[in-house]
């Protein structure tokens, strides 16, 4: 995949900066490629559920994020991203260190674009695959989130 805009990453990273609700959970990105984002997420008892496992809510959240903006990363300059619709399957309890989130983008358009949404659940040596989705982003052109 081709990003359009040649400032793709940091204009990304810029926007994840300013999102309070990745900063709030203490989520961080990490890799950034055109049409391909991951973010990680440590874990903290605020973020568990009644079992001690991340709660669905918060690896939800990371996944979202991570499509979103590997959608961005294909958005032109001066656009920004919004989620239409997103759906998950949870397949197994995320009981592990930190969470590894994965936005692939499948089929980017005009306006909306398609991403595959996969999270990782790491425990020790050991990766279990925990969330799998699809997402549905929408490019808001003319509309820049830079300051916003």
């Amino acid at each position: 995949m081709q990003a359009s805009d040649p400032n793709y990453e940091s204009r990304v990273r810029d926007s994840f900066a300013r999102q309070g609700a990745m900063t709030y959970l203490g989520a961080l990105l990490h890799g950034v490629e055109p049409g391909r984002v991951e973010i990680e997420l440590q874990f903290r008892p605020e973020l568990a559920q009644q079992h001690g496992y991340f709660h669905a809510g918060m690896v939800s959240t990371v996944a979202d994020s991570a499509g979103g903006y590997a959608a961005y990363t294909l958005f032109p300059a001066g656009s920004s991203v919004l989620t239409v619709e997103f759906k998950v399957n949870l397949i197994a309890p995320a009981d592990g260190e930190r969470v590894r989130a994965v936005g692939q983008v499948i089929r980017s358009g005009r306006t909306l674009t398609i991403c595959e949404l996969r999270a990782y659940v790491l425990k020790g040596e050991r990766e279990t695959q925990c969330l799998h989705g699809m997402a549905t982003l929408m490019c808001l052109a003319g509309r820049s989130d830079a300051g916003a």
